[in-house]
């Protein structure tokens, strides 16, 4: 807003004729680029080695832990490994009665909302009574686990845990125990132990958890980034799906996951990204506060901004959902990303395929969002071969 003040008041000049002094060299819009697919693929490294977590190769070993039908609905909780930490457990939803023919595949990603203790029970039907997490998702998602709503439609739907959340969580009793002796006998899995749980790891967020994860060298999209493309190694290891037709999405750091997975990873062939979307420059005027460590990746800002990275999709389809009012994001900000992200599909002679749209509201992904997308997903997904 033109009337708010700069949270850093005036010492936000400075750090604007700084950024400023910066024109980011890998942007689409930056110049002229003679080889589309050159630009692309070079840009994609230097990003990745920006990104800096490139862990050992190791095998899936996935498994199918449980399956059961409901409402027209296979659900399937699967585990697989990762080079690091406990086994990546999730779901994987499908019609059915699903046709013959292979279906769209689609990563459904879980957000952050400071709830740490669950993950990919955000946006699943589950066997879960937790009254916090019913009232997160009616504030968040209307009320509905929309990864079963996409795969009433016939998409092959997989959600997983990303690190600090759900399976994926780390151990209180691992912990150093100095930090963590405000905990008092609750329950494990109880309501008050929940909120305790997502209490301490909110807190700790930026002080600790990221600092400790910039300082090693990596950083949290990084981390993030090589976790949702081992969930694409899974995907392609299941009959049912098309390996032409993947696609992503999600809301909040679920969209900050949209943006670098499609962004990065061309086996993405759409993606929707919901409620995550700012140029940093805007930011750096307001709300850059709590977000703005967790998708800091160091150096980027010299050669790319956020619509830049998400644009090496391009042209690929792409839908960004915005809401008016996030409370994440000021509205100035969400409209710069938008214009810039067309301009580079337009530049690219494929305006046709980027929908930006504007909604109502504060931070969410509801149910006429959902509605436009999961229109707009059937569409992409019909045509894309």
């Amino acid at each position: 807003m033109a009337d708010l003040k700069p949270d850093l008041g005036t010492f936000y000049e400075t750090l604007e004729s700084i950024s400023k002094s910066f024109d980011p060299s890998l942007s689409f819009l930056s110049r002229e680029w003679e080889d589309v697919s050159k630009w692309r693929n070079d840009s994609r490294e230097r990003i990745g080695d920006l990104l800096g977590f490139h862990p050992k190769s190791a095998p899936l070993n996935s498994s199918v832990e449980s399956k059961f039908a409901s409402n027209g609905i296979v659900t399937e909780e699967i585990s697989y490994d990762l080079p690091y930490g406990p086994r990546t457990r999730g779901f994987f939803l499908y019609p059915e009665n699903r046709p013959k023919k292979k279906l769209p595949g689609f990563l459904a990603l879980h957000d952050h909302g400071g709830y740490y203790y669950f993950g990919k029970e955000k946006v699943v039907t589950t066997n879960v009574h937790s009254p916090s997490l019913s009232e997160f998702k009616k504030v968040h998602y209307g009320g509905k686990s929309w990864a079963n709503e996409l795969a009433g439609r016939g998409f092959a739907v997989l959600a997983i845990d990303v690190s600090l959340w759900g399976s994926r969580k780390i151990p209180l009793d691992s912990v150093n125990p100095d930090l963590v002796g405000f905990f008092g006998g609750e329950e494990t899995g109880s309501e008050d132990y929940i909120a305790r749980f997502n209490q301490y790891w909110d807190s700790t967020e930026a002080s600790i958890t990221i600092s400790t994860i910039l300082n090693s060298g990596a950083c949290w999209p990084g981390i993030h980034l090589f976790e949702d493309r081992r969930s694409i190694d899974y995907l392609l290891t299941r009959s049912e799906v098309d390996p032409e037709r993947i696609g992503c999405g999600g809301l909040s750091m679920g969209g900050q996951r949209t943006l670098y997975l499609s962004g990065m990873d061309s086996r993405i062939k759409f993606a929707v990204c919901v409620g995550f979307m700012s140029t940093v420059r805007d930011l750096l005027r307001n709300h850059i506060r709590g977000h703005g460590i967790g998708f800091y990746v160091p150096g980027l800002i010299r050669l790319m901004d956020l619509p830049d990275v998400i644009s090496l999709h391009s042209p690929a389809p792409l839908m960004v959902q915005y809401n008016n009012q996030d409370g994440l994001f000021t509205l100035e900000a969400q409209q710069s990303a938008d214009r810039k992200i067309s301009k580079i599909y337009s530049k690219m002679g494929h305006g046709e395929n980027y929908a930006g749209r504007f909604y109502e509201g504060r931070h969410k992904f509801d149910l006429e969002m959902q509605e436009d997308a999961f229109t707009w997903l059937a569409e992409r997904a019909a045509v894309v071969k």
